[in-house]
């Protein structure tokens, strides 16, 4: 696959930038941030989201989607990222999708998958328990109870936790805790929210998107509620690998756009305004700059590409693994700089809440952290490659 897009990859790009940009500007995010919304989110927009066939890209058709794939999935988060629009595109129409597709039995995939596909359900994976993307030290448990499991334990930044109608929970079973992912002894399960010992705490971020807190005390559940048939029990780490890294490469479309964003907004500005009268964008200082975010930027959007091409091969390997980490390193890297800049170069202006700058900034800065900033996977990339 070449390091560009198809025309019609191009077309699902422009089509999410053209429904985004008028259903879904910064002003949505505003509004629902000033009016304090309970969900966060609005249930009529996912639906819009479901009627596009946005909800169900990564959904074979057979369940109502439209079969396409993680590259696909990427520009539509490369959109939501220049429009900041809260949604569970990320975590229901990505992470949760991805779980069903690549591991759920054909029951679990024919009640879940049209759901989320349609717009009329929301998923959410719950995997980490600790200040900082650790998926190695699971140790929320599922042990053994009559004919199904018990679930005990704790996990935090569940992105859409509060209003999922699933719950997609990654839980040890061998009763043991921080043995990694890689190999067995990690299961899987779909949780009912609503179900018995479940508490679910929303928290408030600062970039007004949802996440939540969830604990899990002596939650009963049936044996179908594993994720995937009898055989996947205890061989969840492989599935929950390869669905972090589905999530890790479109999270990395997703910085990308927030940095397209705030470069194309910065460029604006230094188009406009003036100082000693001359507009700034004159000074040689700040066109230098700007090349090198530029620069940067398409560096990062190149190696995002790249990870999808290694996804899309389906070869999961280190090597597929390595170029995921590094896209998403480069990523967040990337869209610090870009952030940063774009606030230096709005002055003192660039430091109130008028200007919409402020909310890329701290929507980056939380997105960063969701599934491994630049330091997790700069380590991951360097194990991975043998250092």
């Amino acid at each position: 696959m070449a390091l560009t897009l198809n025309q019609e990859q191009q077309m699902l790009r422009d089509s999410a930038q053209a429904f985004l940009n008028e259903s879904a500007p910064v002003a949505h995010l505003r509004a629902l941030r000033d009016a304090r919304d309970a969900q966060g989110f609005s249930r009529e927009l996912w639906s819009n989201f479901g009627d596009m066939g946005f909800a169900g890209v990564m959904i074979p058709e057979a369940h109502g989607g439209v079969a396409l794939g993680v590259l696909e999935a990427g520009q539509i988060a490369e959109q939501l990222g220049h429009t900041l629009t809260p949604s569970p595109f990320l975590s229901s129409a990505v992470l949760a999708a991805s779980a069903l597709v690549r591991g759920g039995t054909p029951a679990q995939q024919t009640h879940w998958l049209p759901k989320i596909a349609s717009g009329s359900a929301v998923a959410a994976l719950a995997v980490d328990e600790h200040s900082k993307h650790r998926p190695s030290a699971i140790s929320t448990q599922a042990r053994a109870h009559g004919s199904g499991y018990q679930l005990d334990g704790e996990k935090t930044f569940v992105v859409d936790g509060h209003i999922a109608d699933l719950l997609v929970v990654a839980a040890r079973t061998d009763g043991r805790s921080s043995e990694g992912i890689a190999g067995d002894q990690v299961t899987l399960f779909l949780v009912d929210p609503k179900a018995p010992g479940v508490t679910i705490e929303r928290s408030l971020q600062v970039d007004s998107h949802n996440a939540a807190r969830l604990r899990l005390s002596g939650v009963q559940l049936q044996a179908d509620a594993m994720l995937g048939s009898a055989a996947a029990a205890h061989q969840g780490g492989a599935l929950l690998e390869a669905v972090l890294d589905t999530g890790r490469a479109v999270l990395a479309a997703h910085l990308v756009g927030i940095a397209d964003e705030v470069f194309e907004r910065t460029q604006t500005y230094l188009k406009e305004r003036k100082q000693f009268d001359r507009l700034i964008g004159e000074f040689q200082s700040l066109q230098h700059r700007m090349a090198m975010l530029y620069t940067d930027i398409e560096l990062a959007r190149a190696m995002t590409l790249r990870a999808f091409e290694a996804l899309s091969a389906d070869a999961q390997n280190d090597k597929t693994r390595a170029i995921v980490s590094a896209a998403k390193a480069r990523a967040c890297t990337s869209v610090n700089l870009a952030v940063c800049e774009a606030v230096q170069m709005h002055g003192g202006m660039g430091m109130t809440d008028a200007f919409d700058i402020g909310l890329f900034m701290k929507r980056a800065r939380v997105t960063q952290e969701w599934l491994g900033d630049a330091n997790f996977h700069a380590d991951r990339f360097a194990r991975l490659s043998g250092y």
